[in-house]
């Protein structure tokens, strides 16, 4: 690993380290030198992972930059280059102008935003409590999360990008900030697809009253901004915004990818296309339902019930879906924890999500399965169940009691 990479490395955890002194959480040399020491180390952790080179970096993240490098950098993005939507490629774009191993680059801008990251999931912490050491907590515990440190530094994977912002967007609309929340659920969304995952509880902000129907308008036009530089370089307009179509056929014929869904149960040979319309249909009907739920009990939903909700979507909704991946967990993993630092008596549901996520984790990156899949498949079961009864025990109380 070259200097310039290590000390970018080193600058992105000072970075977080200002991001924590602007929150108070810094006020004397004692806890400067404790949060320096824990920022350096899970940088180190993070330096002991950036020479590994995945099959996804190989075959295809590499790839897409070398076909920006040969083909006029930005002038590209007029083509249509990998399965990942524009956002994105404007970082391999501008990747294919410097000199640094562009392995380095993919790592240092996931890791950028692991920061990010766990600054989100401090500030949605932060609404419920104003403990320093649960907020301080939540940002160091999101960045040493397993599977946050394997998707970005080992992996090079960018889950935590539309994470950020999608943690973002649910403390901004329970902070009041209605606008900025939808600009970023939007920036989520333009990312990654799998932050629609989330996307459906904003249904519950507005008839709460969180959000107004007119704030609505801010998401197209925010997906549309992003989509913009892609089209001065050449893009046509309409096929910019129609990526995630344009991927539809590209999901694959398998139920499942090393993921702990409810497929991973399926160990025989079923009609694809049956099975695959049955977990639509039964997403779609989970949503429905916890979307439901809250509607007829709005006038007794709280902020921790919506953030409750935000999670058993996060979880379930995947869990239902055919051809699902390792990482469409990533989510879950850190809503989970940000609920258990908010409330440590349900400390089990991020140590039930990480241990499904790194059984798909594993069974990607060693190329063999520690443990069946449906053993993690079974603790999400368990999470979605713990959570549906938090949130039938909070709407089940007297009317106006808030469940904080």
């Amino acid at each position: 690993m070259n200097i310039w990479a290590v000390t970018v490395l080193l600058a992105i955890g000072g970075f977080a380290l200002l991001l924590l002194k602007a929150e108070g959480l810094i006020r004397d040399r004692y806890m400067a030198f404790f949060a320096a020491s824990l920022m350096l180390l899970a940088m180190a952790v993070r330096v002991l992972c950036m020479e590994h080179k995945t099959l996804d970096y190989i075959n295809f993240l590499s790839q897409w930059v070398d076909y920006y490098r040969h083909n006029g950098g930005f002038k590209a993005l007029s083509h249509s280059v990998g399965n990942y939507n524009l956002p994105y490629m404007y970082f391999l774009a501008l990747f294919s102008y410097l000199d640094t191993p562009d392995l380095y680059l993919i790592k240092l801008l996931s890791i950028f935003f692991d920061v990010v990251l766990a600054w989100s999931a401090m500030k949605l912490v932060g609404l419920f409590s104003r403990s320093a050491g649960k907020r301080l907590f939540a940002f160091m515990a999101v960045l040493f999360l397993p599977t946050v440190v394997l998707n970005g530094a080992l992996w090079g994977q960018c889950d935590s990008i539309y994470t950020a912002f999608a943690v973002m967007s649910l403390w901004l609309a329970l902070d009041g900030k209605p606008k900025l929340s939808m600009a970023a659920i939007a920036a989520a969304f333009a990312f990654k697809l799998q932050a629609v995952f989330v996307m459906p509880v904003f249904l519950a902000f507005l008839y709460t009253g969180r959000v107004k129907l007119r704030h609505f308008l801010i998401f197209p036009l925010t997906y549309v901004a992003f989509m913009l530089p892609a089209v001065a370089s050449g893009r046509p307009l309409a096929e910019a915004l129609t990526v995630y179509f344009q991927q539809a056929g590209t999901v694959g014929s398998a139920l499942n990818y090393n993921s702990p869904s409810v497929f991973a149960f399926v160990h025989k040979a079923v009609d694809v296309e049956m099975y695959s319309r049955l977990g639509i249909g039964a997403a779609f009907a989970f949503m429905s339902l916890v979307l439901y739920w809250l509607y007829i009990r709005r006038e007794q939903v709280t902020d921790r019930v919506l953030l409750a909700a935000a999670l058993l979507l996060s979880v379930g909704i995947p869990f239902l879906l055919p051809h699902m991946h390792d990482r469409y967990f990533f989510m879950a993993d850190i809503l989970t924890l940000v609920f258990a630092v908010t409330a440590p008596r349900h400390f089990l549901l991020p140590v039930l999500a990480s241990f499904a996520s790194l059984l798909g984790y594993h069974a990607y990156l060693k190329m063999r399965f520690l443990l069946p899949m449906s053993y993690g498949a079974t603790a999400l079961v368990l999470v979605i169940a713990l959570v549906f009864l938090y949130i039938f025990s909070a709407l089940g109380r007297r009317r106006g009691f808030k469940a904080h």
